[in-house]
């Protein structure tokens, strides 16, 4: 986040700190002409390291951010990927898009909020984020981008099945489960705080792992591009390995499986593995209207806590 604060920095806010708390030296000689070889308008009493700028810079950023990027691409998939004949699925909800974008909406300040300390301890340097390639060499940076995709989605995996425990459920993860049918403006349609558990290990890997600065970037923006892919109900992925939309898809209609984020290795693992049959494959199936009622008769066999009914 260094990078992106520098650029706003020299381009934004530098001004706006000097209008906002401008830096007022003392009384100037008449015949002093060199006191700065800059304008005193470039400078405030918060300098760019200051602990209270960055923060305050990395909350608009970040939120600024958020707002763009979720209405841009998952209006770009809702429009030109997302198959709107799901919306006809007896569980999609009335008026469901309406609701996902305001409950998205409604989280990002909070959800930037408590994400803030991760990025601001990764702008004053307690991260291990580096900016030299050679540092590593190419080699370790190829590696370090499935390391990454590898380590936070094992990390992922078991916190969203902590999110499933029956307490948790109810008070974090719910919300998200609300769309049985899921659209690319659910992706983002959560309670705040449970997006910031599953987000932890992205922020966790870089205090624990060398990564390069660039390629940290371009992951973040890959993260939520997938999150909203997954969404789509696009089911580009569906071998075997990738846990794809038509994977997620059945987490959102049965609850209890695949967890994963981007790999079925721990749901295999850990006997949570439930395989894309034909119902998501196959494009007349997905839209037959008895495969929906029997989804609908099937997902009315689980309780609030996504658990499956005993009588």
């Amino acid at each position: 986040m260094d990078i992106i604060l520098e650029l706003a920095d020299g381009y934004l806010f530098d001004d706006f700190y000097a209008s906002l708390s401008p830096f007022l030296p003392a009384p100037i000689r008449k015949n002093d002409t060199h006191f700065f070889d800059t304008p005193l308008n470039n400078f405030s009493i918060l300098a760019r390291d200051n602990i209270y700028r960055q923060f305050t810079s990395l909350f608009f950023i970040t939120l600024i951010f958020a707002v763009f990027f979720y209405f841009f691409f998952a209006g770009l998939s809702y429009y030109f990927v997302f198959d709107h004949d799901l919306m006809n699925h007896p569980k999609y909800l009335p008026n469901q898009i309406h609701k996902e974008i305001t409950l998205s909406v409604k989280g990002f300040p909070l959800l930037t909020l408590v994400t803030l300390p991760w990025f601001l301890g990764e702008v004053r340097g307690h991260s291990r984020l580096y900016d030299n390639i050679n540092s590593y060499g190419w080699f370790y940076a190829i590696f370090s981008v499935g390391f990454f995709l590898f380590f936070t989605d094992a990390c992922i995996y078991w916190i969203h099945r902590f999110l499933h425990y029956p307490l948790i459920y109810k008070r974090l993860h719910k919300a998200h489960h609300r769309w049985i049918i899921p659209t690319p403006f659910s992706s983002h349609a959560f309670n705040p705080l449970d997006g910031y558990l599953q987000s932890i290990p992205y922020h966790f890997f870089v205090f624990l792992f060398p990564l390069h600065k660039y390629l940290y970037l371009g992951l973040f923006v890959f993260v939520n591009v997938w999150t909203i892919l997954i969404h789509d109900g696009e089911f580009l992925a569906s071998g075997p390995f990738i846990n794809g939309a038509a994977h997620h898809t059945l987490h959102h209609l049965y609850f209890n499986y695949n967890y994963g984020q981007y790999f079925t290795v721990w749901d295999k693992m850990c006997g949570s593995y439930r395989l894309p049959n034909e119902e998501q494959l196959d494009e007349k199936l997905r839209k037959n209207d008895q495969i929906w009622v029997k989804q609908a008769k099937e997902v009315d066999e689980f309780d609030e806590f996504g658990k499956l009914k005993t009588n």
